[in-house]
Parts: structure tokens; C-alpha cells; sequence
């Protein structure tokens, strides 16, 4: 398994699959520009040589391809947590027969851990800086409303005050100067909880932050485990060994050995500064709020550092094909997790958390229920607005055929729960307030109990000037936009229903041409709604419970309030069509 960042760059150029540009390029703009252009068309990995202000070089892409990901990971991770799971039930009790049986397993758990290397084994530490750490750091800035240079790919290491148990994520770290920036620690982070106990205090809060290291770790960072899962636990169950650490003699925690670069410092209590705007993985830019302060005191790192980052925006990005792989990493301990609950998959093309599926045991009438709750108050899975339900083996990935067997089973007047006044993910600004929104439950289990319609023939729809199908029963509609005729998915239930009774789902955009792909589609509609608010449909109070009609319409258009939508500078653009040939000579 792949020990470091080097050694992947290595592979990847082995396999022909990573590019070196020489040439002198600004990590203002026109990296992100370079980067954003080579993973539309599926390239490869980029290692940037000549990087403006810098000694040190970039290398972005490196996940952008399945093909990618998967010479990151091989299949050993996957093929370890089927079996972790599979073997449950043979070592519960742990008979010597069974511990036999397992033995190869238990091998395995044994290389599982971390161990302590002495500092000349630990390539992170040949150089500290203290004085201006960041001073020469290549920090790219993406977008140009950004509010500055952003870490994309920092691996934030915290530990409990009290407890000591230990969080790594990865928050997006803003540059303030040569030794300040910002942590953008979001409602539902861990490193954000330990911070917490530590404003309790009112102490500083010790981090560290890791940029590079081994790829597993930085897949760890990112992974939805529960809260209490380590992090380095993790890490080191998909390198396949123990992964090595380093007592670090200026700092409070150990760090990787492996790592490019080591970041120390502490986040004060009780004070907060502003932080953004920032051209985030909805693909939206996220407004300028009051985050943390990280206050760095050193740095360490290789002689000869590789500095890692990713560009966000719009998907699919890289964080697409990364969630693909974790998501697949994890599935098999879902049953264990959420008892109920066959198969999940959240869809990275609406930026993870707006939108989720699963397909659930229903074993007695409603358990599936049970089952949206138990997700609801799973971890990250916490913030998940729309979630769709069903007990049918059905592909989840292709959202067409999870949305066509959903849409005949579903029943309007049971079928549907819309929940108000509750969370949302720090970068949904679908609700009126930040953190804050609704969610929603789509159910569709047992028979089907309709024909859906798959081409619309009803005739024209009074507001309505363009008509689509994204699939069988689901119909997508654009006419005014939102500031024109605020009221018009209103007015579409009101006057058109007769004709669209037939369509259990009907969606309100800016432009019906969405409907060309799956990633495009989900994009669009479910990074643009807030469940309670822009949803319509007619319906009557029973017995506390709201029964609903079918047409269900959801206005999915871009409304006043919501923030900008990615565009790249357009003398960028043409700077970097203009140089293409000296990049890629």
C-alpha cells in the first residue's frame, strides 16, 4: 500500500497518468483554471514545478478518475471491511473455533494501529520553520470572489481536552497572513466538538494540521464515520500497516511521519473573525462568516515538500470519486450501524449532504420509518435534507431508476414527511437562516401502485414556456424566474393540475434542459430547494398527519438570498487558453 504522497506521484507516473508542467504558473487563478479544464475531460494528475513565490511544487488531480482512486486504495481496504463485517457473527462468542477460523483476519487487525518512529525515520521533520511559517506556502486561490487563498486539502488533527480521543478532518483553512488563518470548523465537524470543550475552558486550543501524507489518510479525513471512530484507526486499516507517527519536541501531539508539512498552533477561545466568501463543492460561493482563528507557531516539513491541493466547484470534482471509493469502503457496516438499512448512498453530485437514499427492510408495515430516522441520527448523515426510501433492489447510483420505482409506489397521503425548523449543512443557504432549514422523507415501498407516464402529452401549461422529462413520472418545467412571478410553482398547481395529476413529482427550474444528465439534474434541483418553503401540493390535516396530493411540485429555481453560482474570470480563461500549448508542450 502507498506509504506517502511521493510514492503515489511515483505510481502515477509509472502508469503515465500524471503530468509535470514546467512552466511558470500563478497559484492566483490560473492553477485552479488548469486544474478545472483537465478533469472535465477526465485527465490526468498535475505536478506544477514552477509555481509563482514559491520553492515548493503543486500537485492537484491527484483522485480526479475512478481509475485514479483506485491505484490510490487497491481493492485490499473493501475486501478487509467485508470480511471485519462478515466475520461478526462467527466471533461472537470468540470460541477457539471460530478464532481459528478467522485467523487470517485476526493477522491482519494485528498490523492495524499506530507505532512511534525515531525523528531521523520521519521525513516531516528535516526542516522546522517558526518565524513567517506559511510565508512560502503555494496556497492556491480558486475562484475570484474567494475571500483569499484557501488550504483545500489540510488534514486537521485535534484531541479531546479531557479524554484525549483524537479527530482528523479536513476543513477548509483560509490565509490570513504568514501565521494566521482561519478553521472552519461546521455545526456537524468533530474538530469543532473538541473545540467546544476547550471554549468551555477557556484554553487554547492546540492543532495540528498535515498537508500530503499517505493517501489513506486523507481519505480518512473525509470519511462519514461515526464520531467515535479513530481517525488514524482508519487510516491505518486501508494502508494495510501501522501507520508511523513522530513525537513532535515543540508541539502538543505527535505527527505522521510521512507527511509533506506539519502545521502547529492554537485556536484561541471565544474569539472568531470573518471568514470567506469561498467557491465551495455545491458550487456555489459560501458568504462571508465568523470562524475560529488557527494561530500558528511552527512549521515542519521534508526538504523537498510536495504541496497537495484540490480545487472545489461545481461537480464532479474530486470529492466525487473519493466519495465513491468511501462509500464503498463503508456500506458493508451500514446494517451494522442502522439495523434496516440494505444499502446508502449519498450523491456527491448535490454536494453529499442535500440529498441521500436507501434501501431499507420493510418487514412489518412502517418499519421503513424507523429506518429514516435511524439515518437522520447517524453522524454527518444528520444534515441530510432530502432523503428517499425504498425496499426495492434497485441500483442506487442510478438515480433514474431509484426516482422510476419510488414515483409508482408512493403514496401522497402517506408517503411523504416534510420536517421544518430543522438543521442544515453550513453550506446550504436553501434556508432562511445559516445552519438552518427542513428536510424531507420520499417513500416508496411494497407494490407499485401506479403506471407512470414517460412523455408528457397533455398540452401546454399556463407559465410555463419550456416542458421536459428527467425520467418516468417525474416532469421538469422552466417559465419565469423567481424574482419575475415569486408565486408561479403556486400558480402551476393551481391552474395546470388536472393536467399534471398523472406526474407524482413536477420540477420548477430556471431551464428544463437540466434533464440531460443525471449529474446536471441533481445538481441543479436539489442544491436550489428548502423542503418546507418550496414545496407545493395540495393536502389536508388528518389526525395530526398531513395527507398530500399527487401532483407533488417542487420550485427548485435560484431564488434572492442565495449565493453566486461558480463562473471563472474570464480574462483567466483566456490566459489560460492562450498558454495551453506552453503547459502541455
Amino acid at each position: 500500500m502507498i506509504q506517502d504522497l511521493r510514492a503515489f506521484i511515483n505510481l502515477l507516473k509509472k502508469e503515465n497518468d500524471i503530468v509535470e508542467i514546467s512552466a511558470p504558473v500563478d497559484p492566483y487563478l490560473e492553477i485552479a483554471e488548469i486544474h478545472r479544464r483537465v478533469i472535465d475531460e477526465g485527465g490526468p494528475a498535475l505536478l506544477f514545478t514552477n509555481v509563482k513565490g514559491s520553492p515548493f511544487p503543486v500537485v492537484t488531480n491527484l483522485f480526479g478518475t475512478s481509475r485514479r482512486v483506485d491505484l490510490a486504495f487497491g481493492p485490499k481496504p473493501e475486501q478487509l471491511m467485508k470480511q471485519i463485517i462478515g466475520a461478526m457473527d462467527t466471533l461472537l462468542p470468540p470460541t477457539p473455533k471460530a478464532l481459528w477460523k478467522e485467523k487470517s483476519l485476526i493477522f491482519d487487525m494485528l498490523k492495524i494501529g499506530t507505532k512511534t518512529v525515531l525523528k531521523n525515520e520521519a521525513p516531516v521533520m528535516q526542516v522546522l520553520k517558526q518565524e513567517n511559517p506559511l510565508a512560502e506556502l503555494p496556497v492556491i486561490t480558486s475562484w475570484q470572489e474567494d475571500g483569499g487563498p484557501f488550504f483545500t486539502l489540510p488534514l486537521v488533527y485535534t484531541e479531546h481536552p479531557e479524554t484525549k480521543d483524537h479527530n482528523l478532518g479536513m476543513y477548509r483553512m483560509q490565509v490570513y497572513d504568514d501565521q494566521t488563518t482561519g478553521m472552519h470548523w461546521q455545526i456537524h465537524k468533530g474538530g469543532g466538538f473538541h473545540y467546544h470543550e476547550a471554549e468551555k475552558k477557556n484554553e487554547p486550543f492546540p492543532v495540528t494540521v498535515f498537508l500530503g501524507g499517505p493517501p489513506a489518510l486523507i481519505a480518512s479525513a473525509i470519511a462519514p464515520v461515526p464520531e467515535h471512530l479513530p481517525e488514524l484507526l482508519l487510516t491505518s486499516l486501508i494502508l494495510g500497516k501501522k501507520l508511523k507517527t513522530v513525537d513532535n519536541p515543540h508541539g502538543d501531539h505527535r505527527l505522521i511521519a510521512d507527511a509533506e508539512f506539519a502545521i502547529h498552533g492554537k485556536v484561541p477561545p471565544n474569539y472568531t473573525r470573518p471568514e470567506g466568501p469561498f467557491g465551495d463543492h455545491y458550487g456555489y460561493y459560501s458568504l462571508i462568516h465568523d470562524f475560529p482563528e488557527f494561530r500558528i507557531d511552527h512549521m515542519w516539513h521534508r526538504k523537498d515538500a510536495i504541496y497537495p491541493a484540490t480545487i472545489v466547484g461545481k461537480p464532479k470534482q474530486e470529492d466525487y470519486y473519493m466519495g465513491e471509493f468511501l462509500q464503498r469502503l463503508l456500506s458493508p457496516a451500514f446494517p451494522m450501524a442502522m439495523p434496516g438499512v440494505k444499502q446508502l448512498w449519498t450523491y456527491a453530485e448535490t454536494g453529499f449532504h442535500p440529498l441521500a437514499a436507501a434501501v431499507v427492510r420493510e418487514s412489518y408495515s412502517r418499519e421503513v420509518l424507523a429506518s429514516a430516522f435511524r439515518i437522520f441520527g447517524e453522524g454527518q448523515l444528520t444534515l441530510t435534507k432530502f432523503l428517499i426510501l425504498t425496499d426495492q433492489n434497485v441500483n442506487l447510483e442510478n438515480f433514474p431508476q431509484l426516482f422510476e420505482s419510488v414515483l409508482e409506489r408512493f403514496e401522497p397521503k402517506t408517503d411523504l414527511f416534510i420536517f421544518n425548523k430543522t438543521s442544515h449543512d453550513t453550506l446550504d443557504y436553501t434556508g432562511k437562516k445559516l445552519n438552518h432549514g427542513s428536510k424531507a422523507v420520499l417513500i416508496g415501498v411494497g407494490d407499485p401502485k401506479r403506471e407512470l407516464p414517460g412523455d408528457y402529452t397533455g398540452g401546454g401549461l399556463v407559465g410555463i414556456s419550456k416542458i421536459s422529462t428527467y425520467c418516468k413520472g417525474c416532469l421538469v418545467i422552466s417559465g419565469k424566474k423567481y424574482e419575475e412571478e415569486p408565486e408561479l410553482a403556486a400558480h402551476i398547481l393551481k391552474t395546470n393540475k388536472e393536467k399534471l395529476e398523472m406526474w407524482p413529482m413536477v420540477i420548477l427550474v430556471d431551464d428544463a434542459e437540466i434533464t440531460k444528465d443525471q449529474t446536471s439534474f441533481l445538481w441543479t434541483v436539489f442544491t436550489r430547494f428548502n423542503p418546507a418553503t418550496d414545496m407545493y401540493a395540495d393536502s389536508e390535516i388528518r389526525q395530526h398527519h398531513l395527507n398530500y396530493e399527487l401532483p407533488i411540485v417542487i420550485d427548485a429555481r435560484m431564488k434572492p438570498g442565495y449565493p453566486d453560482e461558480l463562473f471563472p474570470r474570464e480574462d483567466i480563461v483566456e490566459l489560460v487558453s492562450k498558454r495551453w500549448g506552453e503547459y502541455f508542450e
